[in-house]
């Protein structure tokens, strides 16, 4: 008997493509947030300075962003199934590469390589899901990967603060390599291959100059605190990289009919505003990680493990949220679930502002919640506003381009809030030393501590700086949900049967 025709293989064959293709998802989620409550195992491992800390996420996010605008291109150019191959390849290399790594350059250039792979795993993966299941089931299939991409980023540093604390921070790539070695097995027997008749002709020019210009963005905040900012030739370079790089790609969109984000997708009033809010949504998302996991470590002395299953329940409350409000029945006017998931992600941010080093872990669990909760209802009600009225001619690209604007969003809030969370606590600092005076009674017991004393006493100091500064970031995160909060008002009552998936 053909073994292509037996049922079996092929209801074997159906099951493990759909695993293998939301384990992609997964593992591709869960890299980008794993090293978060190992961050500080990593940089001593590789002694990294504090402002390098944050390219432990950004050039991995970058990477994949840049990346991700070709893959259809480069499926349709030379085969899904081979650059899903060749991705997972190169995505095991950079794995390996980063537990190989000595120093914060070679680091950082093997977690741009793991970032640049991952571009095309999600996206073929859902392409992958969308063929192997009937039309009817779109929509659950949808939800069950987006449930999947975030239960792999939120569950990352409960995983990454385990292994760094109890195994090493070595352990927090090995463990990925078992889940691609399944993914490119099941791939390889039973992903059959499919390109298409004619080469599409893609804007490399465009995604080229728009990539400069986020690139010379992202390099600029990160090394600006460094560098001194515009005394230094590097910054003056990338500033005027980044310049050029957006210049040349506004004159390139307004002056070509074809360009790798149609611009007929801006003329959709609730694709803009709801992409722009879907920035805002990643601006607020992954940075809020990244801030916790150190504080919790640093300057609450919390040990790794503890400190990412802390972020647990802010995961549990976003996927909770997001399931519950994608089944919400469409008489419930979207918006409402719009303004309601902003006032909770903004009620969450402000109870963070009342941290404390006297604090235990309940008040972060609490408001890590709220704002997760928050999130969670964001995330479908700004994805039906944003696809309801779109033009289904435009829907591959508007994926493309929402997906974009929320990893985006998190490169460009992480470099932001690093930056001004060590020029805070550098100002900070300063604050608090000025207090001491020869009359104060902590300056006069100063005067007669050992040198052993007088360290101690600056890093009550440094911790105490740290610590404001981390809940003037919070605070940042607070004003940017406020200030795109407005923008909900501009929505239009979406049409759902123009959404897979919607609850009737």
């Amino acid at each position: 008997m053909n073994s292509v025709s037996d049922p079996r293989t092929e209801v074997t064959a159906h099951w493990s493509l759909v695993v293998a293709a939301l384990l992609a998802t997964y593992m591709q989620a869960m890299n980008i947030s794993i090293p978060n409550a190992a961050v500080l195992h990593v940089q001593g491992g590789l002694s990294m300075t504090d402002d390098e800390i944050g390219w432990v996420f950004s050039s991995y996010i970058a990477a994949s962003a840049i990346v991700m605008p070709m893959t259809h291109w480069l499926a349709g150019r030379f085969g899904r199934k081979v650059i899903f191959q060749v991705s997972i390849a190169l995505f095991s290399l950079a794995l390996m590469l980063d537990t190989l790594a000595t120093t914060p350059l070679q680091f950082v250039s093997a977690r741009i390589l793991q970032g640049a792979a991952s571009g095309t795993l999600a996206p073929i993966s859902m392409a992958i899901l969308l063929h192997e299941l009937p039309p009817f089931r779109h929509g659950r299939i949808g939800i069950a990967w987006s449930v999947t991409a975030l239960l792999g980023m939120l569950s990352g540093p409960a995983i990454g603060g385990w292994l760094g604390e109890y195994v090493g921070w070595h352990s927090i790539f090995y463990i990925s390599l078992p889940m691609a070695g399944f993914i490119a097995l099941a791939m390889g027997v039973y992903l059959k291959e499919k390109k298409l008749h004619k080469s599409e002709h893609f804007d490399f020019f465009g995604l080229a100059t728009f990539s400069v210009g986020i690139a010379g963005l992202q390099m600029l905040l990160d090394r600006g605190e460094r560098m001194e900012w515009f005394a230094s030739p590097e910054i003056w370079a990338e500033a005027i990289a980044s310049a050029l790089g957006f210049y040349l790609y506004i004159v390139h969109v307004l002056t070509k009919d074809e360009h790798f984000l149609n611009k007929a997708l801006f003329k959709d009033r609730n694709f803009s505003v709801a992409t722009v809010m879907f920035f805002a949504f990643g601006f607020v998302l992954l940075p809020t990680l990244a801030l916790t996991s150190p504080m919790l470590e640093e300057l609450l002395g919390y040990p790794a493990d503890t400190a990412g299953f802390i972020t647990i329940p802010r995961g549990i409350a976003l996927v909770g949220a997001l399931l519950l409000t994608w089944r919400a029945p469409t008489r419930i006017d979207n918006r409402l679930l719009v303004i309601g998931g902003l006032a909770l992600v903004v009620y969450g941010n402000w109870r963070m502002l009342g941290y404390s080093p006297l604090m235990d872990w309940w008040p972060v669990v609490a408001a890590g919640a709220i704002q997760g909760a928050g999130l969670g209802m964001m995330m479908p009600a700004l994805t039906r506003a944003a696809f309801s009225t779109l033009d289904p001619r435009f829907r591959a690209e508007g994926t493309v381009l929402f997906n974009l604007s929320r990893l985006y969003g998190s490169t460009i809030g992480i470099a932001i809030v690093q930056l001004y969370f060590y020029s805070n606590t550098q100002s900070m600092h300063l604050a608090l030393a000025n207090n001491l005076r020869p009359y104060r009674i902590a300056s006069q017991a100063a005067g007669s501590l050992s040198g052993q004393g007088l360290a101690l006493m600056n890093e009550l100091i440094t911790g105490q700086a740290a610590l404001v500064a981390v809940i003037g970031q919070f605070k940042l995160l607070m004003i940017a949900m406020l200030i795109v909060s407005p923008l909900a008002l501009l929505l239009r009552k979406p049409r759902s049967g123009n959404i897979p998936g919607v609850a009737k």
